[in-house]
């Protein structure tokens, strides 16, 4: 079994708790308009194939870097891309790391996720292996989240509701786009559904950015949000406030 790697972080700190290896996938089913890594949508754009113990020996070379003062402190996320897309290579993966002893984190949008066989079957064993799932909710809107994506998003929330039914903890994202995923309504909704899951663990604004608009432009991709702006600290303020997590 060979995993397509696009890039490796070694010492991430947004990917999870504490210092992670991260470790992010070719391939991606999404064309979120302000992605920032769109370089990892091909999967079939030749990157780095190594073995789930490949892999894994590169990162367990890091792993003092997991702990602080003798406690667990960091561990291995796997990013995209979207990684459910190689599933059995993360599955074998995290397999390794957690007959180590080493905290695992999935980043991912959810849009392979279905509760149909085989992949569910395969889903359920990754999830006996993951420690924590960290899901991007990039619109609760059906509609919206097609313009914003390219697809509904009908499996997405009910990943998450499986992962709440398996007690699996979470931490949600959200990309705060002005014009785009700011509307206060969509946000109450969507802070009305995290609230309806038993697991989540943290919520998230991320504030939209244009550090990847070069990437675009390299791979002669139009960018569809030129000349949208960053959010203000007023806009992410006022999003974390109906999210309930106002600093």
């Amino acid at each position: 079994m060979i995993g397509k790697i696009h890039s490796i972080e070694t010492f991430g700190l947004v990917d999870g708790p504490g210092v992670r290896y991260v470790l992010f996938l070719q391939g991606c089913n999404m064309r979120c308009k302000y992605c920032h890594n769109p370089e990892t949508w091909d999967p079939a754009a030749e990157k780095m194939n190594l073995s789930p113990q490949q892999m894994f020996d590169k990162a367990y070379r890091y792993r003092n870097y997991w702990t602080k003062k003798g406690q667990p402190n960091g561990g291995i996320t796997v990013s995209g891309g979207e990684p459910l897309l190689q599933i059995d290579f993360v599955t074998e993966f995290f397999s390794i790391a957690k007959a180590h002893g080493v905290h695992t984190t999935l980043d991912s949008c959810g849009s392979a996720f279905s509760r149909k066989e085989p992949f569910f079957s395969k889903f359920q064993k990754l999830m006996e292996v993951t420690d924590l799932v960290m899901l991007d909710l990039k619109q609760t809107d059906s509609e919206k989240h097609k313009e914003l994506t390219g697809r509904d998003n009908a499996n997405i929330l009910d990943m998450a509701r499986y992962l709440s039914e398996i007690g699996k903890p979470m931490w949600i994202r959200r990309v705060l786009v002005p014009g785009l995923t700011d509307d206060p309504a969509e946000l109450q909704q969507l802070k009305d559904f995290i609230d309806s899951l038993s697991s989540v663990e943290k919520v998230e604004i991320l504030p939209y950015h244009t550090l990847g608009l070069f990437k675009w432009q390299n791979l002669g991709i139009e960018y569809p949000l030129e000349g949208v702006p960053v959010p203000t600290p007023e806009q992410v303020q006022q999003a974390e406030t109906i999210l309930g997590i106002a600093k």
